[in-house]
């Protein structure tokens, strides 16, 4: 099993015949982002994302957006699910679990995760319009679940109720901020333990 940079900290580069993405994280960081997707409503979330797991994020990325934002969208999430499994390597001493519901004016969403290693997302979220401005909001779920599926986190989110499609991708994306920030810290008091009894975390 691969171990965590000291500073647990990586970045992975990912390059296909569709995008071109550059992904840096530090798990232990303030929330600091430099993000360009070319999906302003995207990049938006991801600022969120970073922000509120006080995991610092670089993000570059070059799509095919003349066909729609979809690969971009995907392969970030991979590239960012990949970059998180590799910076928390065997993953000792994290917390590994947390939940949280998460208010956002009329919306409240539900995010819990487990940093398990072993990938699995539960979407309960329905939108009130297809669309963010030009952004299709099926696409929060392409996200999530490229970056459970390449993180090795399962990841339940729920929406419990909203009337603004914009107020639900968010507060989806700052749940899940939350809930990453709280099981990936180091839990005190057993930070040279894996948080398995099996040993191994995957």
């Amino acid at each position: 099993m691969a171990q965590p940079s000291k500073n647990r900290a990586a970045e992975v580069a990912r390059k296909t015949g569709e995008t071109d993405i550059a992904v840096a994280v530090s798990v232990d960081g303030t929330g600091r982002s430099t993000i360009e997707t070319g999906v302003g409503f995207f990049d938006h979330m991801l600022e969120q994302l970073s922000r509120h797991s006080l995991i610092d994020m670089e993000i570059k990325a070059k799509g095919d957006l003349h066909i729609d934002d979809h690969h971009t969208v995907e392969d970030v999430g991979i590239a960012i699910g990949q970059a998180l499994n590799r910076a928390l390597g065997d993953r000792k001493g994290i917390c590994r679990y947390a939940s949280i519901d998460l208010a956002m004016d009329e919306t409240l969403t539900r995010a819990a995760v487990d940093v398990s290693g072993r990938p699995f997302l539960v979407w309960d979220v329905a939108f009130t319009a297809p669309q963010i401005g030009t952004f299709d909001t099926e696409l929060v779920r392409e996200f999530f679940q490229a970056l459970s599926q390449h993180g090795g986190i399962t990841l339940h989110v729920t929406n419990h109720y909203g009337a603004n499609s914009h107020h639900i991708a968010e507060s989806c994306f700052k749940a899940v901020a939350r809930v990453l920030r709280t099981a990936c810290e180091i839990d005190p008091r057993m930070a040279d333990a894996i948080p398995s009894t099996k040993g191994m975390l995957v």
